[in-house]
Order: structure tokens, then C-alpha cells, then sequence
């Protein structure tokens, strides 16, 4: 089975617009025989994101959050990442790699290109949306 982790970017673009974000989360949710795989530090990152204040300009945005991470539950299988690094100039970044490292993750799906300046870490591809 194959094994992706999410960033934090691409689900709350996944309930603002129908793009990319939207196509990929929906499939990896629904259709796909891919593991998503988080940490309890990912998993504190996107309730907290979320259901940040900022987000209530976007018609029904907290109802579809919860039931993406409702989605989500379903299909995550949860690891506890014992290496800490210090690689992204975006400290909170590292624990999605400090992830990628512990399951070894076939992809990491970020938006975030600008935090995650290389192409691949360890044998984890990191790839947007489009590009996964």
C-alpha cells in the first residue's frame, strides 16, 4: 500500500477551492488504496488550523472541516516519530518530514513549495497536489 502524508495547506485548500487540493484529498479519502499517514502532532495541527477564527467567510467551512477530518479518521494510520530534526527554515514543518522518516512515506502533498525546497527527502517525494 502505498503511503502519503498530507500538509496541513492542501486540506484547508481542499475546503476553500475545487481544485487540485480538492481532487487529491477527495481521492485519497474515497478511492484510493493509498495509507494516509499522521502523527499526533499533524493531527493537533489541523484541528487547530482548521478552526481558526479567520476561516467563517468561507460558507460552511467548519461543518465541511469536520467532516474531512470525520473522512480522515477512517483511513489514517497514526505513527509516533521518534527522530526530531532541524532541516526547514519553517521549524513547524519538520515534523511532517520527522513523519516521512518514521513511516517512510512514498509522498508528501504540500502547496507549500516555498517550505519545502527539495524535491525529496530520504525515499519521500515531495510533490503537490497536481503533481501527485
Amino acid at each position: 500500500m502505498l503511503k502519503v502524508i498530507i500538509d496541513t495547506n492542501v486540506l484547508i485548500s481542499s475546503l476553500i477551492q475545487h481544485s487540485y487540493p480538492y481532487l487529491t484529498v477527495d481521492f485519497l479519502i474515497k478511492s484510493s488504496p493509498c495509507g494516509i499517514c499522521i502523527s499526533k502532532n499533524i493531527c493537533k495541527e489541523y484541528h487547530d488550523v482548521l478552526f481558526r477564527e479567520k476561516f467563517p467567510k468561507y460558507p460552511e467551512f467548519f461543518l465541511n472541516a469536520k467532516d474531512l477530518l470525520s473522512d480522515l479518521e477512517e483511513k489514517v494510520e497514526i505513527f509516533y516519530p521518534k527522530v526530531i530534526l532541524d532541516i526547514l527554515v519553517d521549524k513547524s514543518d519538520n515534523k511532517f518530514l520527522e513523519l516521512a522518516e518514521t513511516c517512510n512515506a512514498e509522498y508528501l502533498i504540500t502547496g507549500n513549495t516555498k517550505h519545502f525546497p527539495m524535491r525529496e527527502y530520504k525515499s519521500t517525494k515531495i510533490v503537490t497536489p497536481k503533481e501527485f
